[in-house]
């Protein structure tokens, strides 16, 4: 699953890692992203410590057999780098989690000031897209029709429907990233999907640009999601 930051992907791994056919994997790529480029992240030194540092030994690890049926990587795009390879993914069942980049924007502006574009992951997501297709969702049709739009996901994926995907108790998870003290303290508390908000987003000014060059890419996906 494909997913830009500020985005539901961390509900959507609990919500697959409820049902009892899977095992999933919180961003595994999210070490050899931060030895590369040498960003200050929060737990730094834990991330590069708990994953491979080496794109390739991260990719075995997500094509080897788990003991379950489904196998669950939750991926955020901007964390596939231009050298990391790209056959693998001819490998895998690709899905895609869109959000609204001015809702995308707005949030991550509350965190990091400025980001690019390759910040918020859409060219990575139209990237693997355009190479390899498969289900697209949008992070505000999950929230307003939760059942509806994660069985539509699972019917496209190959996947028996499990209602066990609308909840889950709450707390922390074994497999939650070494991140998850920093970031997971919302998703840590829920037991569901969050009510959808229609409020519109407030993109501070400088920052609207930003939105205008993404639009293009989320509507090329947005027209294509389920």
């Amino acid at each position: 699953m494909w997913s830009g930051p500020r985005n539901i992907s961390t509900a959507m791994m609990r919500s697959f890692g409820a049902r009892p056919d899977t095992v999933v994997v919180d961003e595994p790529l999210y070490a050899h992203y931060l030895a590369e480029t040498g960003l200050e992240h929060p737990g730094r030194e834990e991330i590069l410590a708990s994953q491979p540092r080496r794109w390739a030994d991260a990719v075995a690890g997500l094509l080897a057999p788990v003991g379950a049926g489904v196998y669950y990587q939750k991926h955020m795009t901007h964390h596939l780098l231009a050298q990391v390879g790209r056959e693998w993914l001819g490998e895998v069942a690709n899905a895609y989690l869109i959000r609204d980049p001015a809702h995308v924007v707005a949030s991550y502006a509350k965190v990091r000031g400025e980001p690019t574009l390759e910040d918020l992951g859409y060219p990575q997501q139209v990237e693997i897209f355009r190479a390899h297709g498969g289900p697209v969702v949008d992070a505000a049709d999950v929230l307003r029709d939760p059942a509806g739009t994660l069985s539509a996901l699972c019917a496209a994926l190959g996947l028996p429907w499990d209602p066990a995907m609308l909840s889950w108790p709450a707390g922390r998870r074994d497999t939650d990233g070494v991140w998850a003290p920093h970031w997971y303290a919302a998703v840590e508390r829920s037991t569901g999907f969050a009510p959808y908000d229609p409020r519109p987003a407030e993109v501070p000014v400088r920052l609207l640009p930003l939105v205008e060059r993404a639009m293009p890419l989320y509507e090329e996906l947005a027209a294509r999601r389920l």
